[in-house]
């Protein structure tokens, strides 16, 4: 005989709080490279985290009972993600690669939209980047003005619509309620909450392909040359974002064939021709961008298959650490169960949502920054499995269960921690200067000798902080040497070379100096010794989470 429908309710709210303990209890296993849980509970108070879990599950079960956010589900997913996403933007860039994105970006902003064009992979080092997300990150410093904030709320706008996208696909290939419940599980991924404000490509790329899914799927129904265009521009954008679209995107060729097998009221030829029209006009606008730009595009596809695809055997994590700790478990077990699902009812429209999982472990994709695209179809997944839940409170109650916790380690946890790496001190420097009475700030950097990180690409990020004109003062040093780079993630820190924007001009007299080391007990070295002779040291940032080998120390010095 079931139990009553309340005391079900508290069952799985109880159900609902054991996953936490039980993955701080075996926390070790957690090898994630930026927020492994081994690190981010150092110092917390669990008992306060769980207490605050506890209060939010209660929350969730009174407001299980209610569904007004169900009858206008595109703004309300819009304004909760955004909301929660929004307190990350105290972080600060905690990922060196944003230093290539803004000083692409840079670039148009001093220099205009067609030397962009003309020097990206040239005069704009391009490393293994595409040029999409860089442009329009530079529209924004050019039409907007040199202010982080901006970016980070274009990051946020979409990750926002990301989430709106989720549902919105989930509603085309089945249902409204399956759709609400993808976009809301797309927030049960604390991890992406920490990518959202960064400068990087990641989230963008994200809403490029989540956007080339939808729009393709609607191209594909219902035809018409407005929705093609559309359809052929979000995929050329995604294809230009990130080298790794180029597969990623063959979901498209899956959800073609998904598409022409949906029973006997479907239009096979329709579908098929209207497909080959879409990815024809891709081929016509992304191949003519690649014979421009075919010696830059050549060298990059070299360079990542003789160093990037190896390396990534060597910079991975494990899927343990990916789908239990940074991803709700929850939302895995019910990915994976979405699987007998799909099976027990024929469903020819699951590949759609599944294929990009399956991609993941054939390939042995294991770290999670690089999955970041494909997690919307995850979130669809477990969606799809749980409407295995014929009870709508109960379903309610899990997926804003699954939304509390991520929100819960997200800010509690996760912000905390990512606010004391050392990369802060360059924000709060930045922010500190903006006081100071000096335009022009005249900054050195010193080489660390422990870690194999060309210092220079700090340079930009300051940048990013602070209003104040730089010019930065190359102190050579000793570069490590070629077999111990090589291999290494950071190896573009030592290929990077800061553009002549920053390079020394008249105003190299300038009363600000900034010194970035590893330590501010460190003494000077030659040169910079007899620059800051004539200058008092004014403010030293060293905040430390204690964990990273790579430490970034700021010294602010006045004259």
């Amino acid at each position: 005989m079931p139990l009553p429908k309340l005391p079900r309710l508290f069952i799985i709210s109880l159900l609902l709080l054991l996953p936490f303990p039980t993955l701080y209890i075996f926390r070790t296993m957690d090898d994630n490279r930026l927020t492994s849980w081994r690190w981010v509970f150092d110092g917390v108070d669990v008992a306060n985290i769980f207490l605050i879990l506890t209060l939010g599950i209660l929350l969730a079960l009174v407001f299980s009972k209610v569904s007004f956010p169900e009858r206008h589900p595109a703004t309300f997913l819009l304004l909760v993600s955004f909301a929660m996403a929004a307190p990350f933007w105290k972080e600060p860039e905690i990922i060196l690669d944003s230093s290539r994105y803004f000083t692409q970006a840079k670039h148009i902003e001093i220099y205009g939209i067609e030397y962009f064009f003309k020097e990206w992979g040239k005069g704009i080092t391009a490393w293994t980047d595409m040029p999409a997300v860089p442009f329009l990150y530079g529209l924004i410093f050019k039409f907007f003005g040199e202010c982080r904030t901006y970016i980070q709320v274009f990051t946020t706008v979409l990750f926002s619509t990301t989430v709106v996208l989720t549902y919105k696909i989930g509603k085309t290939l089945w249902d409204e309620d399956m759709g609400y419940h993808a976009g809301l599980l797309l927030l049960g991924i604390p991890y992406t909450l920490t990518q959202v404000p960064l400068m990087l490509v990641d989230i963008p790329t994200m809403f490029f392909l989540t956007l080339s899914i939808y729009v393709f799927l609607r191209a594909q129904n219902q035809g018409g040359v407005r929705l093609m265009i559309l359809s052929a521009s979000a995929i050329s954008l995604a294809l230009l974002s990130k080298y790794s679209m180029f597969m990623t995107l063959s979901v498209l060729l899956v959800t073609s064939i998904s598409m022409t097998c949906q029973g006997p009221n479907s239009e096979p030829r329709s579908t098929l021709r209207r497909g080959s029209v879409v990815i024809a006009i891709v081929a016509l606008l992304t191949g003519a961008i690649c014979l421009y730009k075919f010696d830059v595009f050549s060298e990059q596809i070299r360079l990542l298959m003789t160093y990037q695809v190896p390396g990534l055997r060597r910079w991975g994590e494990s899927f343990v650490s990916t789908f239990f700790f940074q991803i709700h478990p929850l939302i895995t077990a019910s990915a994976v169960y979405s699987f007998y699902v799909a099976f027990k009812q024929r469903d020819s429209k699951y590949p759609i949502i599944s294929y990009l999982t399956v991609l993941i472990f054939l390939l042995q994709i294991k770290r999670i920054r690089y999955m970041i695209m494909m997690l919307p179809t995850v979130a669809l997944m477990a969606s799809y499995g749980l409407q295995e839940i014929r009870d709508k409170q109960i379903r309610r109650l899990v997926v804003s269960g699954i939304v509390v916790s991520s929100l819960v380690v997200g800010i509690f946890v996760y912000l905390p921690f990512v606010q004391k790496i050392s990369s802060i001190n360059l924000k709060h420097a930045g922010e500190f200067l903006d006081s100071v009475d000096e335009e022009h700030v005249e900054v050195f950097v010193m080489p660390q000798e422990q870690v194999a990180v060309n210092p220079a690409v700090l340079v930009p990020i300051l940048d990013l902080f602070t209003k104040k004109t730089i010019s930065y003062h190359h102190d050579a040093g000793v570069s490590p040497p070629w077999e111990r780079i090589e291999k290494s993630p950071l190896r573009f820190t030592w290929e990077y070379k800061n553009p002549r924007y920053y390079a020394i001009t008249d105003k190299d007299s300038a009363k600000a100096a900034v010194v970035i080391s590893s330590d501010a007990g460190l003494p000077l070295s030659g040169y910079i010794a007899r620059r800051m002779s004539e200058h008092r040291k004014l403010k030293v940032f060293r905040t430390s989470e204690g964990v990273f080998q790579y430490k970034i120390v700021v010294t602010v010095y006045y004259d």
